[in-house]
């Protein structure tokens, strides 16, 4: 009697060990950082430090009429808008990692298998995060003024960040579904202009005109800048927070049991 092949058995691992090797991973995801030392460099200080000085000293005058009042309004809409666009490279890391044979190589190791993806998400959350500071701390440096506090401005960085993990699942599903990098990269430009331009991060919605100043008015990043605006220069805060907060959840509930789905598949 012949043997008949049995499929390796795979060992559930529980809830505390697939979580610390999500962390682990999330670990080996920053130390990239640490080897490149010019990327940190680049992006937690020079990249602060040129969009301040482009969209607020050279168009900021024109915009407002002053470049100290235009700071007030504009540095808010900035972190959204450094956020979104931080995020939404996501999918084209995670691309790479897959392409480069990063995944199967940690495929073959006794770890979780939906470790290699939460890292990802994760490593890439705190690099959104640590530049939402340095930006903030750019900010404030050049005469933005907190007027509420530092845990009420904590609390909009923390809503940036939230808000940008239901966006990074969406980049990410498109990071593992495209065939090449460069799909990846030109969702990543085109989606990034209906968002951010044509929101109230840059100018108010009144401004523009009335077909326009429709979808302005209910963009979701719309809403997460004034959130972020009345979290740290005061003012109503309305459902602002809750709107955000909402769209968060949209986002996430919709895009990552797919981007989970079309992991396990391409892994």
């Amino acid at each position: 009697m012949s043997a008949i092949a049995q499929p390796p058995l795979r060992h559930r691992l529980g809830l505390v060990t697939t979580v610390r090797h999500c962390l682990t991973l999330t670990g080996r995801n920053l130390l990239h950082l640490k080897a490149n030392p010019g990327e940190i460099i680049g992006f937690a200080i020079v990249q602060p430090l040129l969009v301040i000085a482009l969209l607020v000293y050279v168009f900021g005058g024109a915009i407002s009429g002053d470049t100290e009042s235009y700071l007030q309004y504009a540095l808010p809409g900035l972190l959204v808008q450094s956020s979104v666009t931080s995020v939404l490279a996501a999918g084209a890391g995670l691309h790479q990692d897959i392409t480069n044979g990063v995944f199967d190589r940690l495929r073959s190791l006794p770890i979780a298998r939906i470790a290699p993806l939460m890292g990802h998400l994760l490593g890439n959350m705190v690099r959104v995060t640590a530049g939402l500071l340095m930006l903030l701390v750019v900010g404030a440096a050049q005469g933005f003024d907190i007027r509420t506090g530092f845990w009420s401005t904590m609390g909009a960085v923390l809503l940036a960040t939230l808000f940008g993990t239901g966006l990074a699942w969406m980049s990410m599903l498109v990071g593992l579904a495209a065939k090449s990098a460069t799909t990846v990269h030109m969702f990543s430009g085109v989606l990034l202009v209906p968002l951010t331009f044509c929101s109230n991060i840059f100018v108010q919605t009144e401004t523009m005109p009335g077909w326009l100043q429709g979808w302005a008015d209910i963009n979701p990043i719309s809403y997460e800048a004034s959130a972020l605006r009345a979290l740290m220069t005061g003012g109503p805060v309305g459902d602002y927070v809750w709107w955000t907060l909402g769209w968060t959840a949209v986002l996430t509930v919709v895009f990552a049991p797919l981007a989970i789905q079309a992991y396990r598949r391409r892994v």
